[in-house]
């Protein structure tokens, strides 16, 4: 028998922020991902402790070449988040080490939160090919933590469970 609960998680739009210090470049990337992986299952969004105040150049083009969403990127403050009539969050995934190791807000609700730390692209030196090969990468990882959250069956998992499998996907290799 399938219970009320059940049916309401699989109807439900989860929401997701990704925060990263900057919010120029992993948090976007994982932003526009999701919300064209989730399938409308879930929407993303993504914020930053001191953000940048623009989106990586890179970050941007490679979304364009790979024709990933980009209407309504920016890099933005997690305060944004806070506010009244903002989003409810049901997870929070920290993409960045230092995001992860700084006191975050008081989110309302329970939102689930992990961290799926990786190095940052936009912190690559060298030539213009090996800056977009760090975004590349930067891509490919995120991409492949997202379809593992996709594909977890939130709706049967417990909360403790569900926390377990978003602490397992940031383990994933890079």
């Amino acid at each position: 028998m399938v219970s009320q609960h059940n049916i309401r998680m699989a109807e439900h739009v989860f929401n997701v922020l990704f925060l990263c210090t900057g919010n120029s470049a992993r948090s976007i990337l994982a932003e526009s991902l999701l919300n064209h992986q989730g399938h409308g299952r879930f929407r993303a969004f993504s914020a930053g402790s001191f953000p940048k105040g623009r989106i990586h150049p890179i970050a941007l083009a490679l979304l364009q070449e790979l024709e990933l969403p980009t209407a309504g990127l920016r890099s933005k403050s997690w305060d944004e988040f806070e506010t009244p009539g903002a989003p409810q969050m049901d997870f929070i995934i920290t993409v960045c080490d230092d995001a992860a190791g700084e006191v975050c807000p008081v989110w309302p609700g329970r939102p689930i939160t992990a961290h799926w730390g990786m190095p940052d692209p936009a912190a690559v030196e060298g030539s213009d090919t090996e800056k977009w090969e760090a975004f590349r990468v930067a891509l490919r990882s995120l991409e492949n933590r997202i379809l593992a959250f996709t594909s977890l069956p939130i709706a049967s998992l417990d909360h403790l469970r569900l926390k377990a499998e978003m602490d397992r996907i940031g383990r994933l290799p890079h």
